[in-house]
């Protein structure tokens, strides 16, 4: 039986990935910041799908956390076969308003998290000529939103090019950059959603299924979504400057997850 470890697990795309994953037989290794709330998800799944979930406290804000998932990625007796860095935050207002200190954490989140828990998963599937890895990062990745749609953009950018680098080894790589998903995430960094039109909020459950597809067909970028498909093909096509006005009339605290 496979194991996949799933950072920010407790919530929204990572309880899904974790939901799906259980329900098609997986182990799961479930990291997030709340011990008891890993705890009661982890007997949910326990208990409804007969897999083994096993729980482990981690703030990958802090260098103590990401070291502990890191070597759980590195451990060859008990291997994970399926990584999904998911763990994530937004911040809000925008540049200069939002301190330096928020700024850091998020790009330690984002950008050093990803990196290292990628680089420590994906050794030991290399040398076992399998395995797969999921970057969770966001359409803000492709507009002019700041630190977060910075942050992401660099973890597509990474992620492609780690699976160039790793083309024939066995171990996929993919960036699922989703749109805006019914989560917690925008009620725990205090963003209000009002302005947010009903048409451009995805379901979690299908975000995932689509997303486990496109690993499975070997695809680096995951768009899981014919709407946020043709409105990237429009921004695409958007001049930088036009772009830019547009997307700090919305908002940058609005930025999707």
């Amino acid at each position: 039986m496979t194991t996949a470890l799933i950072t920010g697990a407790t919530a929204g795309i990572g309880a899904a990935f974790a939901r799906r994953l259980a329900a098609d037989g997986h182990n799961l290794v479930l990291v997030a910041r709340d011990t008891a709330r890993l705890r009661e998800q982890a007997t949910e799944l326990h208990d409804r799908h007969g897999i083994e979930a096993e729980v482990l406290t981690a703030d990958l804000s802090a260098e103590k956390g990401i070291r502990a998932v890191e070597q759980r990625l590195g451990d060859t007796r008990h291997p994970v076969d399926l990584l999904v860095n998911n763990a994530g935050f937004g911040n809000k207002g925008r540049f200069l308003e939002v301190t330096m200190a928020d700024e850091l954490t998020m790009l330690k989140v984002h950008c050093e998290a990803v990196l290292r828990l990628t680089a420590a998963a994906a050794g030991p599937m290399r040398e076992r000529g399998r395995g797969g890895v999921v970057n969770v990062a966001s359409v803000a990745a492709f507009v002019p939103r700041g630190t977060y749609g910075a942050s992401k953009a660099w973890v597509v950018q990474f992620t492609q090019g780690a699976a160039r680098d790793m083309a024939g080894s066995g171990v996929r790589l993919m960036a699922l950059c989703p749109g805006f998903v019914r989560t917690e995430f925008h009620e725990r960094a205090g963003m209000g959603t009002d302005n947010i039109p009903g048409w451009m909020w995805l379901d979690a459950d299908k975000l995932v299924s689509a997303a486990l597809a496109d690993l499975a067909r070997g695809r680096t970028l995951s768009i899981p979504d014919p709407r946020y498909k043709a409105l990237m093909g429009v921004v695409k096509l958007t001049p930088r400057g036009l772009l830019g006005g547009l997307t700090s009339r919305t908002g940058r605290k609005y930025g999707p997850r």
